[in-house]
């Protein structure tokens, strides 16, 4: 029997984001070129995907390629943006298939014009849908978020268009790339690593966290579900006692 058949269904998360790593690790332990492991794991994205869509997970945001990600050697960079444009340009019927919209967050028009193009031919493809949305962080860091959404309210501040007393946490919000959707519930990480790594730092005040020792290559359908589960299993008191809970 799979887990999901043990999933409390009025309570899945509506948002949940991952943290694919390992997939370099993954590779060289089987001999393998780097590269490889980040080829393996477009599976593991699929997998992720259905996993998502089958249990009702609205919203899946995948930290794909984060800014410090660059300084990697230019060979695994190249090969990664050719990875990119090719994936996004072959899953786009599945993903239309499945209601699937795509979706991007980060400083995409910083990012080579062949993966711009392919970004921009996956969101305009998918527009329409109306199932789960798959949301790639690309180029993205959440210090660089949170720094571009106060340079524009910065200068909203210094024209006059707004008094310090407007800007509050919601009004910061709606200047982040992640403006449009809800804040994650659940972060998965893989890879045994321990750390946020500048990702969604705004968003995660309250997501829950679970770390998993497999590989991002290795991760199928099953490991979400069961994900899924142990978050189900946990009690989010946002800053209240288990007591004030329970009465309510």
């Amino acid at each position: 029997m799979s887990i999901k058949d043990s999933l409390n269904t009025e309570n899945i998360p509506d948002h949940v984001a991952i943290i694919m790593d390992g997939n370099g690790r993954w590779a060289q332990e089987r001999g393998e070129h780097r590269v490889f492991g980040h080829t393996s794991g477009v599976e593991s994205v699929r997998e992720a995907l259905k996993a998502a869509t089958e249990c009702g997970v609205k919203h899946l945001t995948l930290y794909a390629f984060s800014t410090e990600n660059w300084s990697r050697p230019k060979e695994e960079v190249d090969a990664l943006m050719k990875l990119l444009v090719e994936t996004i340009a072959n899953e786009i019927a599945e993903l239309n298939e499945n209601n699937v919209k795509f979706m991007t967050i980060g400083n995409i028009g910083s990012m080579p014009q062949s993966v711009v193009d392919a970004i921009n031919n996956g969101v305009e493809s998918t527009k329409n849908n109306t199932g789960t949305n798959l949301i790639l962080a690309l180029n993205y860091s959440a210090r660089w978020d949170i720094s571009n959404a106060l340079k524009i309210i910065s200068d909203k501040s210094a024209n006059g268009e707004i008094k310090s007393e407007d800007i509050d946490q919601e009004y910061i919000k709606q200047y982040l790339s992640t403006a449009d959707f809800p804040d994650p519930e659940l972060l998965i990480r893989t890879s045994g690593e321990m750390r946020v790594s500048n990702f969604l730092l705004w968003e995660m005040a309250y997501t829950e966290l679970l770390f998993t020792e497999k590989y991002w290559p290795d991760f199928r359908k099953e490991d979400f579900f069961q994900a899924v589960y142990d978050y189900q299993h946990r009690e989010r008191r946002f800053g209240k006692v288990g007591e004030q809970l329970q009465s309510n």
